[in-house]
């Protein structure tokens, strides 16, 4: 048998799974496994035991001589933080680990050792001797052991120690391991695991629900006991026992008088846990086995503990049960007579008291005494139908639970092996079912009869009631109507009106033709009741009568309306043909004349005069066509006046106003004359606007005569200053003599520019948008004025700066010459600024390395081309002063850039009235390039 395992050996059970032994390895290669999932954990000398023949574990062990021993490592051990988490019966214990608590397993072995009178107060002590030991297990085994010998010498205590594990051998279980020697020295990892292996043997062992192992078994029955109890979920025996719920639900499961278990809290588990250990040792003579406060304050609880606990309450139950079971069995056994006796005597006074009620039955539905009235034959249908309703269902009822009875009496009776029930004499289930048939057939003999009686008082009755139906319905359709022939309402009605009394007289005689077939079944009626000699026959004949002479009066006025109404109806239909042809033409003059009123009143919004003068236009064409409405207009109203006329010859009422059109008479001359009232004032109106327009067009043509001068004179300024500044004759101070002269004009001019504002501002007074005379506006001429003003500014100081530089530099007017030449080559669009290209070419043209240079004034070798420093610096173009500065640079000085055009410094307020501040000053000789700058040259002053 293998060291570190309890129980029987390996061959009793098989091969025993890793998830049994709840010991998954943590290095599988350090480990040892066999097929199946065996585990064989390696020995310290690095050799493993062999496995049996069987399945077992053969040499697992030599123990050498002493103390010392052979532990595998970390094998499967039985408590600590490795132990076998699911150890089953028959697997040994290894005890080089921890030991459970010494309290649980003390409590328990006293348990046991009070039934001889006795107890231990020290586990590892008590039982050196081995009497308690020997003694203990002949208590939990109810088996003799040898006698013990009673010497105090050592060899006494090992004989005797080995005599108790002889006996637990002999019940299975190979202490590997464990010896004498160690339970007699007070080893107490050695006798705690002895211990345990005997609560495994003789507690835990023998409990099996459902073919499992010992502690599947009593974990299941455990789950099964507290499935009904909230909070309760039992899957271990560690942390599920932790609120103590679980141990209150099982004592409350078999002796609910003990715990009041819906009073429990889950958040307080000390006095859920003591509750249930002082009911068990109170009252199921359980001791305490665990403490409280150990369990609640432990991470997870030791599991032998609880399952030595737990085991206690299964045997105390199991033994409870078995009890209650042979009790429960008497009382089955007598319930079951007295439910038999009961039956029997339920069934005698059921079949006594329906035969009675069928005996009393049967004569009263073979009664056939005939009726005189519907109204007695009714009654006794009446009491027949509650008798259905009402007295047989409980009867019919009370029959099918005679027969349930009887049959499940003589099943109970042939499942005790009892004689079968036998009735008394006419009280068979037969003899039952044959009085029943008896009365079905007296109860359907009876209905039969009191139907055909009814339905021969019914014909009666339904021919009288069917005349009075008829002669009521008759007679309230006529009411009235011979009134309603009689009027002459068709005097006063129109032709439409005439028609709709047409056609409701045709709807009538319809319906009077209609009722002739009711007429002819009332006197059908009437003749079948004089023959069947009904009793109130003379009322009968009476009605009757006065039907039959009524609807011949109906019939005589019918005729005479129908002729009064045609006639009505031709003497109308020329009145109503005039009415249409003036509704005809009503309609689309007056349609004419709200439009022109809507034409008339229409506000106008006109920009040009041309725009009113097409106003004028289509208001003189609508004029001339007002004396043709005017003759449409008397052709309308002769119309309605010759329908007036035949109305009075034939002294035809007519109904006001034209049942085609709401347009009357009235209306059209109303309109007409507003018409008329109209048309002067829209004359003035557009005559107004039309002198409106022509003071507009003035304001235009003026401005667009002026702004047609002054753009292109500034214009025509702009291009000569660009060529000024690029000429080359004469010297610079003629160039500034003449760009100052320039200026000078250009100020002169300004009076046109303000009397172009004046002419402007009288424009938007008059709310003019646009002006086809000139492509000019006053935006385009004022930023025009500023950038020449601009311009010339610029310009003018451009030459200045090249004045100063050239004295500054003794430039000779050679060389000036020479370099604006070579400047306005390049430049090819004449706009006094070259682009990086254009600039590199215009120095190599005048002879100047870059490179060559600034190395001679900077000592620095990394040099690059004059284009890359352009673009690095982000500028774009370069004037001519800027030429000059990197020709001559003067000292380091602040360098600035404006639009990416490089501009010499010292610019100052421009021409556009405003100072552009300069930027954070650059390092450098003679060219600084920073990104976002511009090139610039040093054309101030040294």
């Amino acid at each position: 048998m293998a060291v570190g395992f309890l129980g029987p050996p390996l061959q009793d059970f098989g091969a025993v799974p890793l998830r049994l032994l709840g010991w998954p390895p943590q290095n599988p290669q350090t480990r040892g496994f066999v097929p199946g999932g065996v585990f064989l954990p390696p020995c310290r000398g690095g050799t493993r035991p062999a496995l049996g023949a069987a399945g077992g574990l053969a040499g697992a062990r030599q123990r050498p001589w002493g103390r010392a021993r052979t532990f595998w490592g970390r094998s499967i051990t039985f408590w600590g933080r490795a132990s076998t988490r699911g150890a089953v019966p028959g697997v040994a214990a290894d005890p080089g680990v921890p030991a459970p608590p010494r309290p649980t397993f003390t409590a328990w072995c006293n348990s046991h050792l009070r039934k001889a009178g006795t107890q231990i107060e020290n586990i590892d002590e008590d039982f050196r001797d081995g009497l308690k030991l020997m003694l203990l297990l002949e208590v939990i085994s109810g088996e003799r052991l040898p006698k013990p010998e009673r010497g105090k010498m050592r060899v006494h205590k090992i004989n005797n120690v080995n005599k108790a594990l002889d006996f637990i051998a002999s019940k299975g279980v190979k202490l590997v391991s464990i010896g004498a020697e160690e339970i007699v020295d007070g080893n107490a990892k050695m006798t705690l695991g002895m211990i345990w292996t005997i609560i495994l043997r003789f507690a835990i062992q023998d409990i099996s629900v459902e073919e499992t192992s010992a502690k599947e078994g009593l974990l299941l029955w455990c789950q099964r006991k507290t499935a009904p109890y909230k909070n309760v979920n039992v899957q271990n025996f560690h942390i599920s026992w932790k609120d103590g719920l679980a141990f209150n639900a099982l004592i409350h499961r078999h002796r609910p008088e003990l715990i009041e278990y819906d009073k429990l809290r889950k958040d307080d588990p000390v006095t859920n846990l003591n509750n249930a250990f002082e009911v068990a040792e109170k009252y199921l003579d359980i001791p305490k086995m665990l403490d409280a406060e150990d369990i609640v304050n432990t991470a997870r609880p030791d599991e032998k503990a609880i399952m030595t606990y737990v085991s206690s309450f299964y045997h105390a139950f199991s033994g409870a049960q078995k009890a209650e079971t042979a009790a429960n069995r008497i009382c089955k056994v007598l319930a079951v007579n007295q439910e038999n006796e009961h039956l029997m005597e339920d069934y005698e006074k059921l079949a006594s008291d329906l035969l009675e009620w069928i005996r009393r039955t049967i004569p009263w539905l073979e009664d056939r005494s005939p009726q005189k009235t519907i109204q007695e034959m009714q009654q006794k249908l009446e009491d027949f139908r509650d008798y259905r309703r009402v007295h047989k269902p409980p009867k019919v009822q009370e029959k099918c639970q005679l027969e349930i009875n009887f049959n499940t009496l003589q099943t109970k009776l042939r499942l005790s092996n009892r004689p079968a029930f036998m009735p008394s004499e006419g009280r068979m289930v037969a003899d039952i079912n044959n009085g029943w048939q008896h009365l079905e057939q007296a109860e359907k003999g009876y209905e039969e009869w009191l139907l055909n009686e009814i339905r021969r008082l019914e014909r009666l009755d339904h021919l009288a009631e069917k005349f009075r139906q008829k002669a009521s319905i008759h007679e309230a359709w006529t009411e009235g109507k011979e009134a309603m022939l009689k009027q002459k309402d068709y005097e006063s009605a129109t032709l439409s009106d005439i028609k709709a009394l047409i056609r409701k007289h045709e709807a009538f005689e319809s319906d009077l033709a209609a009722h002739q077939d009711r007429v002819e079944q009332i006197a059908a009626i009437a003749q079948e009741l004089n023959e069947l000699d009904y009793y109130d026959s003379p009322s009968v004949n009476a009605r009757c009568q006065k039907i039959c002479d009524q609807w011949d009066v109906l019939g005589s006025l019918t005729h005479s309306r129908r002729e009064a109404l045609e006639k009505t109806e031709k003497q109308l239909e020329t009145i109503d043909e005039l009415h249409l042809e003036y509704a005809k033409r009503a309609a689309p003059f007056n349609n004419w004349m709200e439009s022109a009123m809507e034409d008339l009143q229409d506000m106008f919004i006109v920009h040009t005069i041309e725009e009113i003068e097409g106003l004028i236009a289509a208001h003189d064409q609508f004029k001339s066509t007002l004396p043709d409405a005017d003759k449409e207009r008397e052709a309308i109203l002769g119309i309605q006046r010759e329908a007036q006329r035949i109305a009075d010859f034939n002294s035809i009422k007519l109904g006001g106003n034209n049942p085609y059109t709401s347009v009357t008479p009235q209306i059209i001359n109303s309109k007409w004359e507003r018409v008329q009232q109209l048309v002067p004032k829209r004359d003035h109106a557009l005559l107004d606007e039309q002198s409106k327009q022509q003071s507009n067009e003035h304001l235009r043509r003026q401005f667009a005569s002026q702004a047609n001068i002054v753009g292109p004179w500034i214009q025509t300024k702009m291009e000569e200053i660009g060529r000024i500044s690029i000429e080359m004759n004469g010297t610079l101070e003629d160039q500034l003599n003449h760009l100052k002269q320039y200026e000078q004009s250009i100020v002169d001019y300004k009076p046109n520019i303000d009397l172009l504002e004046q002419q402007h501002q009288l424009i938007q007074e008059a709310l003019i948008f646009d002006n086809k005379h000139t492509n000019y506006t006053m935006e385009h001429i004022r930023v025009g004025w500023e950038q020449l003003l601009t311009t010339i500014a610029r310009t003018i100081n451009e030459v200045e700066n090249q004045i100063l530089t050239r004295d500054a530099k003794g430039i000779s007017q050679e060389q000036m010459q020479e370099f604006r030449a070579s400047f306005n080559h390049f430049d090819k669009d004449h706009g006094g600024a070259l682009g990086p290209e254009e600039f590199k070419a215009c120095l190599i043209s005048l002879g100047y390395d870059v490179e060559n240079d600034r190395q001679k004034r900077t000592g620095s070798t990394d040099a690059d081309d004059f284009r890359a420093l352009l673009i690095s610096a982000g500028c774009s173009l370069v004037t001519l002063s800027a030429l000059f500065s990197l020709l001559f640079p003067p000292p380091p000085v602040p360098f600035w850039s404006s639009s990416h055009r490089c501009e010499p410094p010292g610019l100052g307020e421009g021409a556009g009235g405003h100072k552009e501040t300069p930027p954070e000053p650059k390092t450098g000789a003679g060219l600084s390039l920073q990104p976002g700058d511009s090139v610039v040259g040093g054309g101030g002053a040294p």
